[in-house]
């Protein structure tokens, strides 16, 4: 049996997906779960049945090998079983944390911050989990190098936060919430 060390702790690994869920934290906003949870409806029962008809339309014209659209779609209908099975794994083992008003002034998940570095550069971002950061360049991850090192720090507090690349100082200009 494969296993894995995580800080002094022997894991045995039955699947990857299991790996992956333990080296992040499962936080996620409201407004990220609902997402989630709009993919897998419309993946469950909009997409998956199209291209599941079109698998058995193409399949009825004889030669599968040499059939584009069956094998295209196969393929489509493969991802999408596989996308399925990571959002119900996902969405069971998350947790969702709501705005609570003791948040107001510090750091933490689900905050918008914006903060400066000595030379004069200048982020604004939104702390969130994992699922939540792709396609959006103002979402970093609660589990990134900058979002531990903000944690519970408030505005004009200098942090310093360490990269592959070295060393780098920010201060936080502003911190907010969205109020759902």
């Amino acid at each position: 049996m494969l296993q894995y060390r995580l800080q002094n702790v022997t894991i045995p690994c039955i699947k990857n997906f299991e790996l992956e869920c333990l080296l992040r934290t499962p936080l996620i906003t409201r407004k990220g779960y609902d997402n989630l949870t709009q993919e897998l409806d419309d993946l469950w029962r909009v997409e998956r049945p199209q291209v599941t008809k079109k698998v058995n339309w193409a399949a009825s014209l004889g030669d599968r090998s040499e059939n584009a659209d069956y094998q295209y779609n196969k393929k489509r209908l493969r991802e999408i079983d596989w996308r399925v099975r990571y959002l119900r794994k996902c969405l069971e083992n998350l947790t969702v944390v709501e705005y609570r008003s003791e948040q107001e002034g510090k750091v933490f998940f689900g905050a918008w911050v914006d903060v400066e570095n000595e030379a004069g550069k200048n982020l604004k971002f939104r702390i969130v989990g994992y699922d939540e950061i792709f396609n959006r360049k103002d979402y970093i991850s609660i589990d990134s190098p900058m979002a531990r090192a903000l944690l519970k720090k408030q505005v004009d507090d200098e942090l310093v936060v360490k990269t592959e690349a070295g060393e780098v100082v920010w201060c936080i200009n502003s911190i907010h919430y969205e109020k759902d």
